[in-house]
């Protein structure tokens, strides 16, 4: 609190009260204390994601107003950002921590201790609502372009509370949290949760570093772990069957959770995954597994006081589009068309509603099962085909190779399928083979395959599509 307190007076020089301020850090402890200064002085962060390259994050900025981007020099220097940066300062003012710590005096450190036990105080002058804004987020863009979600400070609480209810969370906890702050799971479950319910957190600033993350838990007795289906997959690879002995509780989200992940999981560390589901525009918590009440497949059941509704999908029999409102939906995007305006959230089923774009299905138990993205279905031969059932396919033929399945014109069937994999050697009889045993249509099957090194993926780990039509697009490197 005092760090932050000292920080977040040193940056008010430069920023007004209620606005957007950029924030372009990794997962450490520096980043909370930047985001809590900011909020100490009534500034509304704005977490860069640093992975989208130089003209992603000039398209956020743009889209909240950004004008001052807070950064570390050596943070830019061991991610090799220095392009992005001087690109970025052509639009913005980029200020670095170290500089701005050489300007704080003795003075000014002593003030800020004196004025700690006040901190509460010092924050409420700012009159500042729960509906208010308290951080932008900026969603991952794996099919189009970023938008900005601002979600406020009942909505980052009331999902803490939904987790909460279904959690056995404890003072005792150690959470290993390897996920990045701009993303929401790693900002409200890895970050806000333990601070706020009296836990421990260790931050580590690359969930690709697949050796030594397993080492880091292995280190710190953590006891809870959140992560991807891919990030888990790479840990388990490397892993010392011990090194994961003191987990209670993992959780994947932000991708689908597959068979093979989990499996190997239980039989090597003894640990069961809980899969979740979310989004940022729910702060993210959406659904989850739980010790009491899990079901393999499914991403759980809702978390409380979120309501549904199902809306029809022509061609889609089991299942439909998944509308939810509850006190954890966001207050409204940022527009790249519209720059710096809320525009709340509103679907078919009225005002206040978020159209989460996922068809699912849900069981007579209230399990939710993901059938895939909206935007994620193709009309082949006038059968509606879900891409993420073909991904499925795929990896349960190739389980240790990354598939991403896209698609292109089709004259004769209106779109075809491609098959875009790091399998060397993958073959078509294969995939129907196994489409034959499950009772699978053909039409599942893609006839064009493209192999590549890795399949692209985003920052937070999830599959970049754009990239990957665009690699299809173009060919592709073998």
């Amino acid at each position: 609190i005092l760090r932050a307190r000292v920080l977040g007076r040193a940056m008010c020089q430069a920023t007004r009260p209620q606005e957007y301020v950029g924030v372009l850090l990794p997962s450490m402890v520096t980043t909370v204390i930047t985001f809590l200064g900011l909020h100490f002085y009534g500034r509304i962060p704005a977490m860069l994601n640093f992975t989208v390259g130089a003209q992603g994050m000039c398209s956020a900025c743009t889209t909240a107003r950004i004008g001052v981007v807070y950064t570390s020099r050596r943070f830019v220097q061991t991610a090799k950002l220095d392009k992005s940066i001087a690109a970025l300062e052509q639009q913005v003012q980029v200020i670095y921590l170290e500089d701005l710590a050489a300007t704080i005096s003795t003075l000014g450190k002593l003030r800020a201790w004196l004025s700690a036990p006040l901190a509460g105080w010092l924050y409420r002058r700012h009159k500042l609502a729960p509906g208010d804004p308290a951080v932008v987020l900026f969603t991952s863009g794996s099919e189009g372009t970023p938008k900005g979600v601002v979600l406020s400070h009942a909505n980052l609480l009331s999902n803490l509370h939904q987790l909460a209810a279904r959690v056995d969370f404890n003072a005792q906890d150690v959470i290993l949290n390897a996920l990045p702050l701009f993303h929401s799971f790693g900002l409200t479950a890895g970050t806000i949760l333990p601070l706020l319910y009296g836990m421990k957190t260790f931050f580590y600033p690359s969930p690709l570093h697949y050796r030594i993350v397993p080492e880091i838990a292995y280190d710190i007795n953590a006891t809870i772990m959140f992560g991807t289906n891919t990030f888990l997959a790479g840990y388990a690879r490397f892993a010392h069957p011990y090194d994961f002995n003191s987990l209670r509780y993992v959780f994947a989200g932000a991708e689908k959770l597959k068979d093979e992940v989990r499996r190997t999981w239980e039989e090597k560390f003894g640990v069961r995954i809980f899969e979740c589901y979310g989004a940022t525009e729910t702060s993210p918590g959406l659904t989850t597994n739980t010790a009491m009440a899990s079901k393999p497949g499914s991403v759980g059941r809702l978390l409380p006081a979120i309501s549904y509704q199902l809306e029809d999908v022509p061609g889609v029999v089991d299942g439909g589009r998944l509308h939810v409102r509850g006190p954890n939906v966001m207050r409204g995007y940022l527009l790249h068309a519209q720059p710096g305006v809320l525009v709340p959230p509103k679907s078919s089923c009225g005002d206040g509603w978020y159209d989460t774009g996922d068809i699912v299905s849900i069981d007579a138990e209230g399990f939710i099962i993901i059938r895939g993205r909206a935007k994620r279905f193709a009309k082949i031969a006038g059968e509606m085909v879900s891409l993420t059932a073909v991904e499925a396919l795929a990896s349960k033929v190739w389980p240790l190779a990354q598939h991403a399945v896209v698609t292109i014109p089709d004259t004769q069937k209106g779109e075809q399928l491609v098959l875009v994999t790091s399998q060397t050697d993958a073959a078509r009889g294969a995939l129907l083979e196994q489409a034959k045993k499950d009772g699978i249509s053909e039409l599942n099957v893609p006839k064009k395959f493209l192999t590549v090194k890795q399949v692209p993926l985003l920052g937070t780990g999830k599959t970049d599509y754009a990239a990957t039509q665009a690699l299809v697009v173009a060919g592709g490197t073998p």
